[in-house]
């Protein structure tokens, strides 16, 4: 009731003039163009959900110097700062979107963050250790009950109708079985293994679809091959994860235009975070950086061993003076300014780096 009572307050009293569009759900009283975020996915989107599953300290990010430059304080995101999705939550004018799993977050009528470093598409990928992608939907279903309990079920249709459905997810499907003791890849030639992971994606984009979703970004793989943690730990595998990766990101992309064409009101966004990334990495000096392939926190070669904060299975570490200078903060993930550049091109980049609509054009689709 406080938020609808602050919108009349500012109508009936201190603002005649500046009418401010509302729409009631319930007693929560939304401005009209609200739109909600529901972000799936890997540690690219991850704000902490690792922080409360029993996980080991390999998929955590809970220890400084994580966080150092925004938070000041280690929140379990996988940066120095803020991650992608709370740069795009700040575009469509919402506070940043908690973890789903943090005890005290119900604000669901904002949308909600069920992504978790280590994920994957597959449920065996990395199985126990993180949420899988299967989970996360399982989490989302339940916020559909919930919000259709608190607001309404035309209001909660509309509010899903609405909603932004973000995705960073398959990373880890390519990483895990080159860096466990998986067989997975003896099994399936890579068409097929691909086109499992793709298969896992539609399931989850046609489920969240029957319950309303229209409207959904996508990001691409990263270019795996070529991160620090890769070229320290596999370098013998860097051409397979490579060949895999773009076999990927090309099956993605065909899929969702055959989901386009399918499902009814189905839009989406893809943004092409693999030339984007490569581009930073062999060119740093162009987008504002001094180094591209080096980490700023970690050890070993371009400090791509996963030691960073020295909780993990490895303690030593170095860790750099500026990491906005850095285009990875730690082995495998990107610095607060390299996700900020990045959510910039996910949210009105030209059709040059996301298609067949950026972020911004698609909540203003109808």
């Amino acid at each position: 009731m406080m938020a609808g009572s602050r919108f009349h307050f500012c109508f009936f009293v201190l603002c005649a003039s500046l009418i401010i569009p509302t729409q009631c759900l319930g007693d929560i009283c939304l401005p009209e163009e609200h739109v909600a975020l529901f972000i799936f996915g890997d540690s690219l989107f991850d704000v902490g959900n690792n922080n409360y599953i029993n996980t080991t300290t390999d998929f955590k990010s809970n220890v400084w110097p994580y966080g150092e430059n925004f938070f000041k304080y280690p929140t379990g995101r996988v940066s120095d700062g803020r991650v992608i999705p709370d740069f795009i939550a700040e575009y469509v004018k919402l506070p940043m979107i908690p973890p789903y799993l943090h005890p005290g977050y119900a604000r669901y009528t904002d949308g909600a963050n069920f992504a978790s470093a280590g994920a994957g598409a597959l449920v065996e990928t990395r199985r126990g250790f993180v949420i899988d992608q299967h989970s996360q939907l399982s989490y989302f279903k339940k916020v559909d009950t919930l919000l259709k309990r608190e607001i309404g079920e035309p209001q909660a249709k509309k509010l899903l109708s609405k909603a932004i459905y973000l995705f960073s997810i398959g990373n880890n499907d390519y990483l895990a079985p080159f860096t466990s003791n998986s067989s997975v890849l003896q099994s399936y030639s890579h068409e097929e293994y691909v086109d499992m992971v793709i298969g896992n994606v539609t399931t989850v984009i046609k489920e969240i679809h029957r319950k309303g979703g229209r409207k959904f970004g996508f990001v691409s793989l990263v270019p795996l091959g070529f991160l620090p943690y890769t070229k320290a730990f596999t370098p013998e595998n860097r051409e397979e994860i490579t060949a895999l990766v773009t076999r990927h990101n090309k099956a993605l992309s065909h899929a969702l235009q055959i989901l386009a064409s399918q499902l009814k009101g189905f839009k989406y966004s893809y943004t092409n975070l693999y030339s984007f990334i490569t581009e930073r990495i062999n060119n740093p000096l162009k987008y504002g950086f001094k180094e591209g392939k080096m980490a700023c926190c970690g050890t070993g070669p371009y400090r791509g061993i996963s030691s960073c904060g020295g909780k993990k299975s490895v303690k030593e570490y170095e860790l750099c003076g500026n990491a906005s200078e850095y285009v990875f903060f730690d082995n495998a993930h990107p610095t607060e300014r390299a996700n900020q550049q990045l959510a910039k091109l996910f949210w009105n980049g030209n059709l040059d780096v996301t298609w067949p609509y950026n972020l911004k054009a698609l909540i203003e689709q109808k």
